[in-house]
C-alpha cells in the first residue's frame, strides 16, 4: 500500500514539474519574440532619418512621438485589466502592438547613447536578468516577503521619479536609477518563482492557460526592459 501511494506522489511530483517547465518554456519564448520584436523596431527607427522625423521635429516630440511616448502605459493597462475579458488573439495582438510601440518609443533614448554602449549595456541586463531568473527558479526559498518589499521599492521610485520630474536633481536621478537595478533585480527573481508556481496549477492547456502564458511573458519583459534602462544610465555613454 506504501509503495502504490509513493509511486502516485512521485508520478504527481513528475507531472506537477513538466508543466511548470512546459509553461514557463513557452512564457520566455513569448518574451524573447517580444524583446526581439522591440529591438528589431528600435533599431529599425533609429537607422532611418525619415522615421525618426515623423517622431522628433526642431519644436520636440511631434504628436505622433507624444502618443509613442505615452502608448506603451496605456497598452500595459489594456492587457493588465482586460486579461479575462479579452480572448487570447487579441492578448496575443496587443502584446505584439506594444512591442513594437516600445521599440518605437526606445528609438528616443537609443539616439542619446553610443552603439557600443547600448550592445554593453543589454549584455550586462541579459547576464543579469539570467541569473536571477535561475536564482528565482531553483531556489527553495519563499520569495514573497522579498517580493513585496521589491514592490514597494517601486512604488517609491515612481514617487521620486515624478518629484524630480519638477525638482531635475542629478543626484535624485541617480539614487533612483541605482533603486531601479536593485528593484528589478530583485523583481526578476520573484516574479519567476511566482510563474513557476502558476505554472505548476494552472493544469494542461485551455483558454486561461494560454493568456497567463502571454502575461506571464509580458511580466518578465517589463522587468527586463525597466532593468535594462535603468542600467543604461550607469553605463551609457552619451553621444
Amino acid at each position: 500500500m506504501f509503495s502504490i501511494n509513493n509511486n502516485v506522489a512521485k508520478q504527481e511530483e513528475f507531472s506537477q514539474v513538466s508543466l511548470e517547465k512546459t509553461f514557463m518554456s513557452k512564457v520566455f519564448l513569448w518574451m524573447g519574440l517580444a524583446l526581439a520584436i522591440t529591438a528589431f523596431t528600435a533599431y529599425y527607427f533609429i537607422s532611418s532619418p525619415e522615421l525618426i522625423g515623423m517622431l522628433i521635429n526642431k519644436n520636440g516630440l511631434s504628436g505622433l512621438g507624444i502618443f509613442v511616448a505615452f502608448s506603451p502605459f496605456i497598452f500595459a493597462l489594456l492587457m493588465t485589466f482586460g486579461f479575462r475579458r479579452f480572448s487570447v488573439n487579441v492578448l496575443m495582438l496587443l502584446y505584439g502592438v506594444f512591442s513594437v510601440l516600445m521599440g518605437m518609443s526606445l528609438s528616443f533614448i537609443l539616439l542619446v547613447y553610443t552603439s557600443s554602449t547600448v550592445y554593453t549595456t543589454f549584455a550586462v541586463t541579459s547576464l543579469m536578468f539570467g541569473v536571477m531568473a535561475v536564482a528565482g527558479y531553483t531556489t527553495k526559498i519563499d520569495l514573497t516577503k522579498f517580493g513585496s518589499l521589491m514592490f514597494m521599492g517601486l512604488i517609491g521610485i515612481i514617487i521620486a521619479s515624478i518629484a524630480n520630474f519638477f525638482m531635475n536633481s542629478s543626484s535624485l536621478e541617480y539614487v533612483i536609477s541605482f533603486i531601479g537595478v536593485v528593484v528589478f533585480t530583485g523583481l526578476t527573481a520573484y516574479d519567476v518563482q511566482k510563474l513557476k508556481k502558476i505554472g505548476a496549477g494552472i493544469g494542461y492547456e485551455n483558454e486561461l492557460h494560454k493568456k497567463l502564458i502571454i502575461l506571464s511573458a509580458f511580466t518578465l519583459y517589463l522587468d527586463f526592459i525597466n532593468l535594462f534602462l535603468f542600467l543604461l544610465r550607469f553605463l551609457g555613454n552619451r553621444r
